[in-house]
């Protein structure tokens, strides 16, 4: 079973920030997204998507002040107070990465388990759009953490809508990719280098190329 890069994660301490970030850093305002009522954030999205990785979007997600308290971990490691910590201080961050199953999410969770790593269990998630709702399945660990600092990442398979769909033409390209990891197997039909683990993702904008590191 193969997965394919779906999103980079800019975590923030408000979608304020998040927002002021991409335009100062991208030269671009991100647009649409929403709010999980499942997670208590929310987000603003940007597209990504180029011949070198079709499909793909820049998530700007924060914690939402005026949702309840969700009941259970955030994703992303957002409810960590070493993250928000780091969040606060220097401001916003590449702090994750999302993989697209192509096929079963359970069976890739069990391939991943077979190979001692624990991602969670699938868990079904949704938002509201001006199209209408968008709907997803997504692996969850009870207690929030993201796996190899961030490097490793979240798996998640799309319904029949995908969010880069919706999304006006990309005016920022992904145009580099470099994964490192000590167990490069784990990713089947990803470039994966072998190593510690690490994150590097380079962008064409508006500002020329911006090159973001994993904020672990």
């Amino acid at each position: 079973m193969n997965l394919a890069f779906d999103h980079l994660v800019i975590g923030a301490a408000s979608l304020a920030e998040g927002e002021a970030w991409c335009e100062a850093t991208l030269g671009v305002r991100p647009v649409g997204g929403g709010k999980h009522g499942l997670m208590g954030t929310h987000n603003r999205l940007l597209n990504m998507s180029g011949p070198a990785f079709p499909r793909c979007y820049l998530e700007i997600i924060a914690i939402d002040p005026d949702a309840p308290p969700p009941g259970r971990a955030r994703w992303f490691d957002l409810d960590s107070p070493a993250l928000q910590e780091r969040l606060r201080v220097e401001g916003p961050g590449l702090i994750h990465w999302v993989a697209r199953v192509d096929g079963d999410l359970d069976a890739q969770l069990n391939h991943w388990r077979e190979q001692g790593v624990d991602a969670g269990e699938a868990v079904a998630a949704s938002r509201m759009t001006p199209a209408g709702e968008l709907r997803w399945r997504i692996a969850l660990r009870r207690d929030g953490k993201r796996l190899s600092k961030g490097a490793l990442p979240l798996l998640i398979e799309w319904g029949e809508v995908h969010p880069a769909d919706g999304l006006a033409g990309a005016t920022v390209n992904l145009c580099k990719f470099e994964l490192s990891l000590p167990q490069p197997a784990l990713l089947a039909g990803l470039l994966v280098e072998t190593g510690e683990a690490h994150v590097h993702a380079q962008l064409q904008t508006p500002l020329g190329l911006v090159s973001l590191q994993l904020m672990t």
